[in-house]
């Protein structure tokens, strides 16, 4: 299976893993999304410190205003930390360009 096949499947994967364990199978509710969130993108969460940000994330993704994330709601948060992530990148690569000292790491992601 090529990488693209593998994130796909792990995209759907992380999800129907956190979802359905509240209510509907094919979404996520604000605890499940919460759990999902620290579960496998605390790095992100601590970063933030702001202690509103499940809450803000939820209102962001629920277009619908259901008060559940489904799989398109979610794959659009992940398609924004994606885009954040690339283009973290391609700024590092530019300053190490410049600077020649290299440095940029995944651990230094948003």
């Amino acid at each position: 299976m090529s990488n693209l096949q593998t994130a796909i499947e792990g995209l759907i994967d992380v999800f129907h893993s956190y979802s359905g364990k509240e209510g509907d199978k094919y979404k996520l509710s604000k605890a499940e999304l919460k759990n999902l969130l620290q579960g496998e993108l605390a790095d992100f969460l601590a970063a933030t410190k702001d202690p509103m940000v499940v809450e803000k994330i939820m209102a962001d993704l629920d277009e619908n205003q259901d008060g559940q994330v489904d799989f398109q709601e979610f794959v659009l948060l992940v398609a924004v930390l994606t885009v954040a992530c690339n283009e973290f990148f391609e700024d590092c690569h530019k300053s190490d360009m410049k600077s020649k000292e290299g440095g940029c790491s995944s651990k230094d992601k948003v």
